[in-house]
């Protein structure tokens, strides 16, 4: 059988884009918009943060009452519990299930091909055999290569059974999102440190030291001068990486390294959109409501075409 792809590692990968060597560890929240967030000159970041990036580009096309009527009908799904209202809570997990799509894309694009018997989850044996099961056959001899799939077996085992919540052996959807994107769930903290610490600790301390931390994002060329960042990169490590000046960095360091503390854009923008909608003042808004200020939520082509107006102005 035919490997469809090299463990988690290469199906992680295959959704990121380019980042600074000195980055590529740390798991950021994405911007929920490229825009700057000024309603002075216009919606673009509140229309991105609602819709997602690529929706909001195709309700640019519509006419107003197309936009309208397409909006009334999300609002309609937002309103899980149907009681006439869009809480904060419900517009807060609306905006972060819009800003996952590129990782819900993702493990829509692989589930067909792990979902071996079609049963709507994904067994650990149907996940082992699809993508491991050649490499693990007698018949295959390499046996430098069959020591690192035996080796990455375990560690996607591992990471598939911290997935597996109720320990049935089954990953849902949500399960098997946790386990491609371990980065998103809070229980999977522990496994996204765990790995992290194993790929670059070369010695097997359990640590990692200055050495470890800078060979992880640069190896020099012959006669190559080291870069200014890999200098200040030195100085990050014992000066705030390692919080205990003990010149190693610990599980708990790194999870501050690696996995920061940071605003909550999709909290900040529910509480943003409730507060120039909500008339009434009741912490909570209308379809009406929604409606009624319909061009904050999602554009169309008068919006765009008001907004194109008023930058030729200014330009003039």
């Amino acid at each position: 059988m035919q490997l469809l792809f090299l463990g988690t590692l290469a199906l992680f990968f295959g959704v990121t884009v380019a980042v600074p060597a000195q980055e590529k560890r740390v798991h950021h929240k994405p911007d929920l918009s490229d825009h700057v967030h000024d309603d002075a000159h216009g919606y673009h970041y509140d229309h991105e943060a609602f819709l997602g990036k690529e929706e909001a580009k195709t309700f640019d096309q519509l006419s107003p009452e197309e936009s309208k009527e397409r909006l009334g009908k999300i609002v309609d799904r937002i309103d899980t519990d149907k009681d006439g209202f869009i809480s904060h809570a419900e517009l807060h997990h609306w905006i972060k299930h819009r800003q996952r799509r590129y990782i819900e894309e993702n493990v829509d694009k692989h589930w067909k091909e792990y979902d071996q018997n079609k049963d709507g989850k994904i067994g650990w044996i149907e996940y082992k055999n699809t993508t491991y099961g050649y490499y693990m056959d007698a018949e295959f001899d390499d046996v430098d290569d069959k020591v690192s799939y035996k080796a990455m077996l375990t560690r996607d085992e591992r990471r598939f059974k911290s997935a597996d919540r109720d320990g049935d052996g089954v990953a849902t959807r949500e399960e098997f999102t946790a386990f491609l994107h371990p980065e998103e769930f809070d229980h999977m903290r522990d496994i996204v440190i765990q790995e992290t610490i194993e790929d670059i600790d070369k010695n097997g301390d359990g640590k990692i030291d200055l050495q470890e931390y800078i060979g992880d994002m640069f190896t020099p060329g012959n006669g190559e001068n080291e870069p200014d960042w890999v200098t200040t990169e030195k100085k990050h490590f014992s000066e705030f990486r390692d919080m205990n000046k003990d010149g190693f960095l610990d599980a708990s360091e790194v999870s501050h390294w690696i996995l920061p503390g940071e605003v909550d854009h999709a909290d900040n923008e529910a509480r943003h959109l409730i507060h120039e909608t909500d008339k009434d003042n009741d912490d909570k808004i209308t379809k009406e409501e929604i409606l009624a200020n319909w061009n904050m939520f999602v554009g169309s082509q008068a919006t765009n075409y008001g907004e194109d107006l008023t930058k030729r102005h200014d330009e003039l």
